[in-house]
């Protein structure tokens, strides 16, 4: 696995987000040696989710009004549609995801997460994959949907779901470490 020692990657999630989706992503990242640190827009703990059910907390390190892009490195987006709903309506969270891909930097997204990419109205021209359910919203948004386990666009890594975890884990180090130099 390429190392990501020194990288500094956001995590942006909140109530909702899909347990799987922000856990292994996180320890793939950890173990390539990145320094993770969760957002969110309230402080403390937000709930996780698996198909609905509540599961496991997860504790915030920062808000991500407290936070800066020009922080990180990199930008991991987990999925869950009540997650990725929720977030595609707060204006830091499209700011924060426009000024990091603005400065080039890579974001990683799976499955509902695309939903805050066309929310930040970064779609258009992209090709990308997500959830099969909201298809029809990054083509409106001009994006160019596939149904691929993983695509990558440039300075994008997407997935569809939770079993493409490990093609998005393998996709997404490759992409960050392209930061490393």
């Amino acid at each position: 696995m390429a190392e990501l020692s020194g990288l500094r990657v956001a995590v942006i999630a909140t109530d909702g987000f899909q347990e799987d989706e922000l856990t292994e992503p996180v320890r793939a990242l950890k173990e390539a040696g990145a320094r993770v640190e969760i957002l969110a827009p309230k402080e403390g703990a937000i709930q996780a989710t698996r198909h609905g059910e509540k599961t496991i907390t997860v504790t915030v390190d920062r808000t991500v009004g407290a936070a800066s892009a020009a922080e990180y490195d990199a930008l991991m987006l987990p999925g869950g549609a009540l997650n990725a709903d929720t977030l595609r309506m707060i204006p830091e969270v499209r700011t924060f995801v426009q000024e990091l891909h603005g400065a080039g930097k890579p974001i990683a997204a799976i499955c509902h997460a695309p939903w805050v990419l066309v929310s930040a109205g970064l779609v258009g021209g992209r090709t990308l994959t997500s959830y099969h359910t909201i298809q029809d919203d990054i083509r409106n948004a001009g994006g160019n949907w596939v149904d691929q386990e993983v695509v990558v666009d440039g300075n994008w890594v997407t997935s569809r779901q939770p079993k493409d975890i490990p093609a998005f884990n393998r996709e997404m180090i490759r992409l960050f470490s392209k930061m490393v130099r």
